[in-house]
């Protein structure tokens, strides 16, 4: 696979299940070249016979939903630059009516049970600012005065003057007779516009919201207001019921119970789960979370899995009710299993295997998901049946490696558990290790494109997950807090060697390492302890602990739950504190608006180096943020594989 093949990568969203249980909606996305933009429509399968066709034609189309009756699917569609509005059409197809025209987009939206209503969440802009005023531009709107201890988000930019509210709307008749512009006359302004307004604010004030469940009487929507947002350093949840006749508020989950919720369902009898986890009595105690899913009756919760053998998994990851019982996604070694949990605590893999579930939907006994596998970034399963999709062929075509999985046993004994994918031919081949984010994430067997290019370059590549990963359960997650940079470089190194130990074809005398994100930390620390590396790849890395509390989004908690707070302690796990050590060649490749890891974590790094005469190179990508590697513009993403294998080629060139 080359660079520009990332084109062939096509991904499958969350899908929607009609009533009957016979007909499945989804979204695929794609990164496009030519459209500089990840490109996606809505897709339509009748499971009888795995018949698939495209329901849309639009740019960015994704997040449908059956409705109640399913009669219509809602979905969510952006225009070229524009925010994502709510849509509406007929379930066999035809036009899109536009159900909102929220200044703010809408990021997340709900069917009423009776399918007349939409409830949706949506960014209310303060007055004056991003574009709400003709002709005042960003550098000429008012200062922001900031009291909170959070005010801006990774990909977002400023939130505290833009809180993400909730509204609701009566639901479109997608088959009905389409909306009209007014012709001018007296009373009617001249720019009245084509999409009602006649949406319902039922939540104000600073705080964001996350989450849209109705009650299933229709009554009322639950939510999540964000806490932290607020003056108080606490990741804990609180879950609100909102009236939607008239935004009468009333509590859930009380933020004593001291959970952080990722996600929320209601059952058909009215049961309350959510996932969750707990933050300790610091509200801030996010290591290694261990979400389970949890019952809320009466404003408290009882768990019914154990957060600390089953991973149900962070961003991504949901909660659907089947009758009595509700399903989950597992991590685990490397792979998301769809389980199905019930009441009494009993946990059930309903699809299991080498297999990623990135999203599912349930009608009666039917089940579909999203799934990845070693040979498609994405595909529609039906559970009991298998894919009835087969959007990995084109990037199979190309000739991809599925890689080899290896255990090794590290020099404490510890087992670090990964992969090896190696080019074909005797070789010898260069290896270069390669260290994932996080920390708690883990490496899967889903078709990994930077993987792909570097074999396909003449390149070994080794990549585990050390202790402090996901998958493995929490203790492993666990065992880096107040002390990065030891028992996890010591995991990824052991497995280096073994991976080298176990293939005759491999060069244990030319090595690389690279890494992003926390895997950029651990890279830049590894390089400072050992000297065995050709080179090294620093991409948008956490550098330096102290500075990152300070201007990194999730900065006022991170720093102090992963390296503590004494001084001495944090000195002993900072690779700003020992880059006078590093001798080895360093690319430093940043983000310009990542707020994660900050550009100037990048920057003072890639200064000391060339101050201290180790030979460095940097490269800046503007307009893209923390995920430039998975969601950023194509045209960035190939540039940015490109120049990763010119470095390589200068200094970890496949042929001597």
């Amino acid at each position: 696979m080359r660079p520009h093949d990332i084109q062939t990568l096509v991904t499958v969203g969350r899908p929607t299940l009609d009533p009957s249980g016979t007909t499945a909606v989804f979204a695929t996305s794609r990164p496009d070249v030519t459209a500089n933009r990840n490109v996606g429509q809505l897709w339509r399968t009748t499971l009888a016979d795995g018949a698939s066709r495209r329901l849309t034609q639009g740019v960015a189309d994704s997040s449908p939903a059956f409705s109640p009756d399913g009669t219509a699917i809602a979905f969510l569609r952006a225009y070229a630059k524009s925010k994502p509005q709510i849509h509406v059409m007929p379930a066999d197809g035809g036009e899109p009516v536009p159900a909102t025209d929220a200044p703010g987009g809408v990021s997340a939206f709900a069917w009423s049970p009776d399918g007349t209503r939409l409830a949706y969440l949506s960014r209310v802009v303060e007055e004056g600012r991003y574009g709400s005023v003709e002709g005042l531009d960003a550098a000429a709107e008012s200062p922001r005065h900031i009291t909170g201890i959070r005010w801006h988000a990774n990909g977002l930019g400023y939130t505290a003057d833009r809180p993400a509210h909730l509204f609701v709307i009566d639901a479109p008749d997608a088959a009905g007779e389409p909306l009209y512009a007014p012709a001018p006359a007296v009373g009617i302004r001249p720019d009245a516009r084509l999409v009602r307004s006649d949406a319902v604010q039922l939540t104000d004030g600073a705080a964001s919201h996350s989450g849209v469940v109705f009650t299933p009487d229709g009554r009322e929507v639950l939510t999540v207001p964000d806490q932290i947002e607020l003056d108080a350093r606490d990741l804990s949840s609180r879950v609100i019921a909102v009236s939607v006749d008239g935004g009468a508020v009333r509590d859930v989950l009380s933020t004593d119970e001291r959970l952080s919720v990722s996600d929320l369902t209601v059952a058909p009898d009215g049961t309350v789960a959510v996932l969750a986890s707990s933050v300790g009595e610091s509200g801030t105690d996010f290591v290694a979370p261990g979400v389970a899913l949890w019952i809320v009756d009466g404003g408290s919760a009882r768990p019914l899995t154990d957060p600390e053998t089953v991973d149900l998994g962070e961003v991504g990851s949901h909660v659907t009710a089947v009758g009595d019982a509700f399903l989950v996604h597992v991590r685990t070694r490397g792979r998301v299993h769809l389980a199905r949990v019930t009441l009494d605590s009993r946990l059930e893999v309903v699809l299991g295997g080498d297999a990623e579930v990135s999203g599912h939907a349930a009608a009666g006994d039917v089940i579909v998901a999203s799934v990845a596998r070693s040979g498609s970034l994405g595909e529609l399963e039906l559970v009991g049946v298998g894919a009835v999709t087969d959007f990995g062929a084109a990037a199979r075509a190309l000739g991809v490696v599925t890689p080899e999985e290896l255990d090794v046993v590290g020099r404490d004994g510890y087992p670090v558990h990964g992969w090896l994918a190696s080019p074909a031919g005797e070789g010898p081949h260069p290896v270069i290790l390669m260290i994932h984010g996080g920390p708690y994430a883990q490496y899967g067997i889903h078709l990994f494109d930077e993987v792909q290019t570097l074999v396909s370059a003449g390149y070994a590549v080794a990549y585990c997950n050390p202790r402090g990963s996901a998958g493995y359960g929490r203790a492993h997650g666990r065992s880096i807090r107040h002390q990065m940079g030891t028992l996890d470089m010591n995991d990824v190194l052991d497995f280096l060697d073994g991976a080298i130990a176990h293939d005759d074809r491999l060069d244990g005398s030319r090595v690389g390492i690279m890494g992003g994100s926390y895997g950029g930390y651990l890279t830049a620390w590894t390089i400072a302890h050992d000297s065995r590396f050709a080179a090294a790849i620093v991409e948008r890395g956490f550098l330096d602990p102290i500075s990152f509390a300070g201007t990194s989004d999730i900065g006022s908690f991170f720093g102090i739950e992963y390296v503590g707070e004494d001084p001495a302690q944090v000195a002993a796990q900072s690779p700003m504190a020992v880059v006078d050590r590093v001798r080895t060649p360093t690319f430093v490749v940043h983000s310009e608006l990542d707020f994660r890891c900050p550009l100037e974590q990048a920057t003072r790094y890639y200064s000391a180096l060339k101050r201290q005469g180790t030979p460095a190179e940097m490269l800046i990508f503007p307009g893209e943020d923390h995920e430039l590697t998975r969601s950023g513009q194509p045209r960035h993403r190939l540039e940015r594989l490109d120049a990763v294998l010119d470095w390589w080629a200068r200094h970890l060139p496949v042929a001597r």
